[in-house]
């Protein structure tokens, strides 16, 4: 299935960035201030480069058949979903396709690859690698997390600390507007010193542009005031339970609701959905049909691969509006 973004929104406001965040953990995770109910929720996974594009052009070809999901009481955004949310409340779908199909990022413009110093025993070590060590070596979610935030840790003592001013001058050159959104915004992260899950929104005195550099850090932990945190992926895949409570819920994943994790950890979408069911929601994920994963190639974070899965995610959206629609109304 898939979703829509909300028509073009100003974009000339001066970025200013918004408050520290308070020393006080409670006041910066946004958990306990989600609305406990609501009509309707559209939650966007991770799945890098590529599959940002193909939930741009879903939402794109969702909102040129007539069905505007950007206009959900929440949205939940995870990892390249967190960029998708910022951007579809931020700025018109069709623009924000167009853009991808006219002028497709250079190389230049992808993620920094996490180098250590010259010399660091870290510095030439696979993510993907360094990843599957954790997972194999984790008891549980929990541990896991606590796993990751310490690699990144270490991760962030071999750099010389330019990488989180770096990244996020990307993560905000992609972002149409450097303000919060009006309407409730969840962006996921974990807390990399603690290992605890932590959400983000506009109360939380966290810049926009700041949160979506938590939610997508995958290597490093990116820095906010004292605090680290790493891609919002590990809290749980898609995070589609911080939906809970609303009638209806609408999941855009590009890996479909795929987990590398094991399946009693409870980090899989399907686990999600039934937690959502039990709570009386009815749920609709939507998946990369052939097309689209044709589009998306081998490697999810090719620049080269954007327009196509972009171009294949339009195309199903379209084809998707009229069952969506009657779902979603």
């Amino acid at each position: 299935m898939g979703a829509t973004p909300p028509a073009s929104r100003p974009t000339t406001a001066t970025p200013e960035r918004e408050p520290m965040p308070s020393s006080d953990p409670g006041q910066i995770d946004a958990t306990g201030r989600v609305p406990p109910a609501g009509e309707r929720a559209l939650v966007l996974h991770g799945g890098g480069s590529v599959g940002n594009a193909w939930e741009i052009g879903v939402i794109a070809g969702l909102l040129d058949a007539g069905l505007d999901v950007t206009e959900a009481d929440l949205i939940v955004g995870t990892s390249a979903g967190a960029t998708a949310a910022a951007q579809v409340t931020g700025a018109d779908p069709a623009d924000l396709l167009a853009t991808i199909l006219a002028q497709p990022s250079p190389p230049s413009a992808g993620r920094p690859q996490p180098t250590g110093r010259r010399g660091s025993p870290g510095s030439a070590v696979n993510p993907m690698e360094r990843t599957d060590r954790i997972l194999a070596a984790a008891s549980d979610a929990a541990d896991m997390r606590r796993r990751m935030g310490a690699a990144a840790l270490v991760l962030d003592a071999e750099l010389d600390g330019t990488r989180a001013e770096q990244w996020r001058t990307i993560v905000a050159a992609r972002l149409p507007s450097p303000h919060w959104p009006t309407q409730t915004v969840l962006i996921t992260a974990v807390d990399a010193r603690t290992g605890e899950p932590t959400v983000f929104d506009r109360s939380s005195g966290v810049d926009l542009a700041d949160a979506v550099a938590a939610s997508t850090s995958s290597g490093p932990p990116h820095r906010i005031g004292d605090g680290r945190y790493i891609d919002g992926g590990y809290r749980r895949n898609e995070n589609a339970d911080l939906a809970t409570g609303y009638r209806r819920v609408l999941v855009l994943s590009p890996f479909g609701g795929r987990s590398r994790h094991p399946p009693e950890w409870g980090m899989q979408l399907a686990a999600q959905v039934d937690e959502l069911h039990a709570s009386g929601s009815r749920v609709e994920a939507v998946f990369p049909d052939t097309d689209s994963l044709l589009a998306f190639g081998d490697d999810m974070m090719d620049l080269s691969a954007r327009p196509p899965a972009a171009r294949a995610g339009f195309a199903q959206g379209q084809a998707l509006a009229p069952s969506l629609t009657d779902f979603w109304s």
